[in-house]
């Protein structure tokens, strides 16, 4: 297995390649993953992650200048490692996980040793064209050539997957490949910790890289235009290039003491910050699936999140939380307000809504499917629709709104 991030990264791309090997291992597979190093080491090396011992081929690397945290193995060796690694290992299967730099190697040189590929897409360059030198106004001529060496590449999987149906029908319409399996990344639900008490305060949670994409202007603006008496807190947990320029935004809106940056926490400490909130807020554009968010769902938060790309795969409107229109801070405002605000027990329907609608996720049927792939099995892609909310229990939320709309009136 092998892609162009890996622990101790902190994304969704390396967490779903992390969970995904640490859960394979667990069933006796033995996993060599291709990673770049961040200390200057090179070499195969035993590294213990999630409780399982994974073989990771650690490759040189250097920082991109343009971005805060992300590393880049050298281009012109990794056919090279690439090469070697498949020469050495043997493996029965090869499953890239990007397509850049380390998942062009491992892409091709499976092809070319006649090893059974599976990919799968993270790959938006819309996320990335910030973080390289070229000037806005060639932006959409890259994005086009970018898709157009996805194509290229991809071709050569045996299985081509992505996490939801929205994220494989855009990869279909940006590539024309057909027969995109979309596979949940998944997540452990006994992980997470719902708490139904309520709330000593009114605290909204994000969590993720602090870049560009993720929209995090609006959420600190929408904050600064809740009513002052609530004292809503925002929690923007984890780190990025966006941090500074978002603590000084905070300060001029006036909200600098209301807007708090944990930066990057252990994951006993992200669940901790989850479970004491009382909303997760994602406001980003370019999700291909948000762990983050599934994070905040099993942690029984209801949830507000911009109607874009996957997130309305996990977020029903007025079910468990509310979706508005991409950068409408006004409208994003307006749906912090209504969860922050309502009765105790409506916020409950709320979040047993989201764990409800986790549920399908679970990690261990994204693990069975994959071993599927990698055996060359036909695979029919997990179900992830949930079906609406009883009768009785959809009454009970309307019933439980409208008395909530009423006591605002009033």
């Amino acid at each position: 297995m092998g892609g162009d991030t890996f622990a101790p990264d902190v994304n969704g791309a390396a967490n779903f390649s992390l969970r995904l090997a640490a859960g394979l291992a667990s069933r006796g597979h033995d996993l060599h993953i291709i990673a770049q190093s961040h200390d200057g080491r090179q070499g195969a090396f035993p590294e213990e992650h999630l409780g399982q011992t994974l073989t990771v081929h650690r490759l040189k690397s250097f920082r991109w200048p343009l971005h805060d945290w992300l590393r880049a193995v050298y281009p012109w060796a990794i056919h090279g490692h690439a090469r070697r690694i498949i020469k050495e290992v043997r493996p029965d299967v090869a499953h890239a996980q990007s397509h850049m730099l380390i998942g062009r190697g491992v892409i091709t040189e499976a092809a070319r040793a006649d090893v059974p590929l599976v990919v799968t897409n993270h790959f938006m360059p819309e996320n990335l064209i910030e973080h390289t030198p070229l000037p806005r106004f060639v932006w959409p001529l890259a994005i086009a050539l970018a898709w157009k060496d996805v194509a290229r590449l991809y071709r050569k999987a045996n299985s081509l997957t992505t996490p939801t149906k929205r994220a494989a029908a855009y990869l279909e319409s940006k590539t024309g490949l057909r027969h995109v399996h979309a596979i949940s990344c998944g997540i452990r639900m006994s992980d997470y910790t719902p708490d139904f008490t309520p709330k000593a305060d009114r605290r909204i949670v994000f969590c993720g890289r602090v870049t560009g994409e993720k929209m995090l202007p609006d959420l600190i603006e929408a904050v600064s235009r809740l009513p002052r008496e609530l004292d809503a807190q925002l929690d923007i947990v984890g780190d990025g290039d966006q941090r500074h320029h978002l603590e000084r935004l905070a300060a001029k809106l006036g909200v600098g003491d209301r807007v708090h940056f944990p930066g990057r926490v252990s994951d006993e400490g992200l669940r901790a910050i989850l479970t004491r909130a009382t909303v997760f807020a994602m406001p980003s554009t370019a999700e291909l699936q948000s762990i983050a968010t599934m994070e905040g769902m099993a942690s029984g938060l209801p949830v507000v999140a911009a109607d874009a790309m996957a997130l309305p795969h996990l977020v029903r409107d007025g079910e468990n939380g509310y979706l508005f229109p991409p950068r409408d801070i006004a409208a994003l405002a307006d749906r912090l307000e209504r969860v922050l605000t309502m009765p105790n027990e409506e916020r409950q329907v709320m979040q047993r809504a989201s764990l409800r609608l986790l549920e399908p996720h679970d990690i261990d049927t994204t693990i069975t499917v994959f071993e599927r792939l990698y055996r060359g099995e036909d695979v029919t892609d997990p179900v992830t629709d949930v079906p609406p909310l009883s009768a009785k229990l959809r009454d009970q939320f309307r019933s439980l709104a409208r008395r909530a709309k009423s006591a605002i009136s009033d």
